[in-house]
């Protein structure tokens, strides 16, 4: 084909994409095709098996009666126009959940004609988003939601719990808060891990949590090998449900962290030399399993242990989920009543709380229904202290050393004095070996030190840092009251 019968071809797909679809790019430079009037937007270089736009525009194209057109003309016309694209107003895309206008909030339920659920503390609707408010992304991980039923008078939330086997009312409380977290795009929630006996439904409980918000086709999946996996996999999806941990590497533990509250990964982008492609994300996570050894302090403070118990009467999988598929829809609206409530009320923001986001929450979810979930939390938090304890045996020297310290007094010493003196307590008189992961250098032991300092000050005891004219210190100090119960006297 000669180059004057190229060019007319490209502008005819030039002039029928812009009079059908809106172009735009992402902070990262990315462009997005969005059809006028449909939330959902696709990256217009994809060719992912979710429909690529460039499929999507040779079907208008010969349904419209336009014609069809090679490959060649395809491209010349969506070079040109992402070039154009790039000149556009930068807008953000969201999966699942994304903020809107006015204070609301919107999620994605899934569905072909674009109809999402618009959340405000005034109440909540179904209706097709402004694209100019809201664009959806859409992956393989996507599922659709049902649209959810009005005036269930929170029978829904008594349904799902009847269905899960949760092993308290304070458990209970903390997994609606969780759900309740998860349709905020901004609230940072910690990452529940559904903990109990053999037989205690811990997957199958973990997988009704996660399709109320991803659909009959969300489920659970196994820990990625490494890093790059799992940042995937993460931004693939709003929930990610990692089954069965039954061991927790510093380099998972590490990654979980940055998921939950937020990080950016920064690659080089392909077949280039000196472009770098960002990824953003801070998603929700789900973890289940029976025990994932030692706990690092830092993951501790990111976690919501939710205990189950085996039930008492067993139920076939199918039954089990046939129920459920057909409850979902009660279960999704109950959950959307509640969330409008606990976002109308008004509560004092905890300050003292690594998750001060999800601590709010809690409060306004007991203000709103009367739950003690912020007592909760606040247990649970406690409670994952004691496992690092348990775990870490620096941290059972620091508190044995500290309970011989006169209350009120402060000890300093460098970081190498700190290190022969906490050895010195740990081998005793018998001198027992060391265990494996002692610290080896005062270095060592002052970054151990840093970790470990919110789970200490949780004990009473507290870890500071200073300097003299000639050297550097590390100051342990034992206060009269510790500083756990000063905490609780204020709330």
């Amino acid at each position: 084909m000669s180059d004057d019968e190229k060019n007319p071809a490209r502008e005819v797909i030039t002039d029928y994409a812009q009079a059908h679809f809106r172009y735009f790019r992402t902070a990262d430079g990315t462009v997005y095709a969005q059809r006028n009037g449909h939330p959902v937007a696709r990256p217009i270089r994809s060719q992912g098996t979710t429909g690529s736009h460039r499929q999507e525009l040779m079907v208008g194209l010969f349904r419209d009666g336009v014609g069809v057109f090679n490959g060649t003309a395809l491209k010349e016309a969506l070079d040109l126009i992402e070039a154009l694209a790039l000149t556009e107003d930068v807008q953000p895309v969201h999966i699942r959940v994304a903020p809107g206008f006015d204070g609301a909030t919107w999620l994605d339920l899934g569905r072909n004609d674009g109809r999402s659920v618009r959340i405000h503390p005034t109440g909540w609707d179904i209706a097709v988003p402004d694209p100019r408010e809201v664009c959806w992304r859409r992956t393989q991980l996507t599922g659709e939601l049902p649209l959810p039923a009005k005036d269930t008078d929170g029978k829904g939330i008594d349904l799902l719990l009847r269905l899960c086997n949760f092993a308290n009312a304070e458990t209970e409380c903390l997994a609606i808060a969780w759900l309740i977290g998860c349709l905020g795009p901004s609230v940072p929630v910690p990452a529940p891990f559904l903990t109990g006996p053999q037989g205690a439904g811990k997957s199958t409980a973990g997988r009704m949590l996660v399709r109320i918000i991803e659909g009959m086709s969300g489920d659970l999946r196994r820990a990625p090998k490494d890093e790059e996996n799992l940042t995937a996999a993460v931004a693939a999806g709003w929930v990610t449900a990692l089954d069965n941990l039954s061991h927790m590497t510093p380099d998972l533990s590490d990654a979980m962290c940055c998921i939950v509250t937020g990080a950016e990964n920064v690659k080089r982008a392909l077949f280039t030399d000196g472009d770098v492609f960002r990824a953003r994300y801070r998603r929700p996570m789900l973890l289940t399993g029976i025990d994932v050894g030692v706990i690092r302090p830092d993951l501790a403070e990111r976690l919501l242990p939710l205990r189950l118990e085996r039930p008492r009467v067993r139920r076939t999988e199918a039954e089990l989920w046939v129920e459920y598929e057909q409850v979902l829809p009660v279960i999704l609206g109950s959950l959307l009543d509640l969330t409008v409530k606990v976002r109308a009320a008004e509560a004092d923001i905890p300050t003292d709380l690594r998750m001060a986001d999800f601590a709010h929450l809690c409060a306004q979810l007991d203000a709103a229904t009367g739950f003690g979930s912020l007592g909760a939390y606040r247990a649970s938090l406690d409670d994952l202290n004691d496992d690092v304890i348990e775990g870490d045996l620096l941290a059972q020297t620091v508190l044995k050393h500290a309970a011989g310290m006169t209350p009120g007094a402060e000890t300093r010493m460098t970081s190498s004095e700190w290190l022969h003196a906490l050895t010195g307590l740990y081998s005793g008189e018998e001198c027992r070996p060391l265990p494996k992961g002692w610290p080896t250098t005062g270095k060592v032991l002052s970054d151990r030190l840093k970790r470990l300092q919110p789970t200490l000050a949780a004990r009473g005891v507290l870890i500071d840092w200073g300097r003299t004219g000639t050297s550097r210190y590390i100051a342990m100090t034992r206060p009269p009251t510790p500083v756990a119960h000063q905490q609780e006297a204020l709330h």
